[in-house]
């Protein structure tokens, strides 16, 4: 994935869930729970990422009953969370300059 702009918060959190295989419900419950009950991800959103990252490799299906599929995040996959991550990293401390003008 050429992808070097901006994650999406949908894709950052599935990414997120994703350290630790899993289906759709679990996932969903997996993000409210990563973020302290701030992000309730519905099926609808929740599908369509999974369906794009899917195709762009960043996750890979490992199980498929019928029922419920599980997935899990792929190298390429974790190496755009990493990167995602340490830009967000970034951000906040290029943030602190607010924390100073309150001083």
């Amino acid at each position: 994935m050429s992808n070097t702009g901006p994650m999406t918060e949908a894709t950052f959190y599935i990414l997120l869930a994703l350290t630790k295989p899993g289906h759709g419900y679990g996932m969903m419950q997996r993000i409210k729970e990563l973020s302290g009950g701030r992000i309730r991800m519905g099926p609808g959103t929740m599908y369509g990422v999974l369906t794009r990252m899917n195709r762009e490799g960043l996750i890979k299906l490992t199980d498929d009953d019928g029922r419920r599929k599980s997935y899990t995040i792929t190298d390429e996959g974790r190496k755009l969370l990493l990167a995602e991550y340490e830009r967000l990293k970034q951000m906040v401390a290029d943030g602190r300059i607010l924390e100073e003008e309150k001083e």
